[in-house]
């Protein structure tokens, strides 16, 4: 297919690649354009604008946040604007359930398709080709799509024909991830501080109860500290979780927990964590113990 890929982050880079590797023909954009600089060798083609990365039969998005989304999609020049009718926006941010269905209006009314397939996985699995894909969207765009989907994932999760409700799913899956990681982090703080070696005790866990890989892939994090470079930086996590309370608050879904969590992001970030990876929020429960051996 051809294809347009705007947001060349560290998981937009790896999934633009696996595209490419398939025989995909790529078009990528990004606002620092020395991003794209692998990829072009790679045989990408370079859009010096957003409406360049738009001229084929779809154009995917991975960018940090709503805003963001809203500027290439809206702005002069934009998705929008520039998509031929009956392309496809895949969308592949985690964004809000708010403008998920503000895109697929807008797209509807210009003739195009819109498809929201936000992904579960870190850099790494992006770059593997590893990715979880929640898909929603008229079947007919979704199918059409397939080929990039599995060019990009290991598993594509088809939900809903509405495209917002595979928005909401993701955020209540990071809902869920964060979760752990608090959880983690007050089970590892009380270990610790009982004399018990929190390594070991992480080990024993993601061996026997606690195997999936949530807690195998974090728990690691977590006994080493090791929150640089960020694969996924706490403020998306802080933004995440904030708009899974707004998703909340619209269908009058209490959620004590993502109200913690939330409050446990912006301790984080005051404390100047912006470049830490999320799972950083697990380090409060042992400040709020006086417990702060690393090993």
């Amino acid at each position: 297919m051809n294809v347009g890929f705007i947001g060349l982050g560290r998981m937009g880079v790896g999934m633009a690649a696996n595209l490419l590797k398939v025989g995909h023909q790529v078009t990528v954009y990004n606002r620092t354009p020395d991003k794209a600089s692998e990829l072009l060798k790679q045989g990408a083609k370079a859009a010096s604008q957003v409406s360049d990365a738009c001229r084929g039969e779809a154009v995917i998005t991975m960018l940090a946040n709503d805003e963001a989304v809203e500027s290439v999609a809206f702005g002069k020049n934009g998705i929008v604007q520039s998509l031929p009718a009956g392309a496809i926006h895949i969308s592949s941010s985690t964004i809000s359930v708010a403008l998920s269905e503000k895109l697929m209006q807008a797209h509807a009314r210009a003739d195009q398709r819109f498809v929201s397939a936000p992904v579960f996985g870190r850099p790494n699995a992006a770059a593997a080709g590893q990715l979880n894909i929640i898909v929603g969207g008229d079947p007919a765009a979704v199918k059409a799509a397939t080929p990039l989907f599995e060019a990009m994932g290991q598993k594509t999760y088809v939900l809903s024909e509405s495209p917002k409700a595979a928005n909401l799913v993701k955020l209540s899956g990071n809902f869920l991830i964060a979760s752990a990681i608090e959880a983690m982090g007050e089970a590892l703080a009380l270990v610790g501080k009982g004399g018990v070696d929190r390594r070991q005790f992480m080990e024993m866990l993601t061996s026997s109860i606690f195997s999936a890989p949530i807690y195998k892939v974090y728990g690691g994090l977590i006994v080493s500290g090791e929150f640089e470079p960020a694969g996924f930086a706490a403020p998306l996590g802080q933004k995440d979780i904030r708009l899974t309370l707004a998703a909340a608050e619209e269908l009058s879904v209490p959620m004590p927990l993502a109200s913690l969590i939330r409050d446990r992001f912006l301790t984080l970030l005051a404390q100047g964590g912006e470049n830490l990876d999320w799972a950083a929020i697990s380090t409060l429960a042992a400040q709020d113990a006086g417990f702060s051996d690393r090993s």
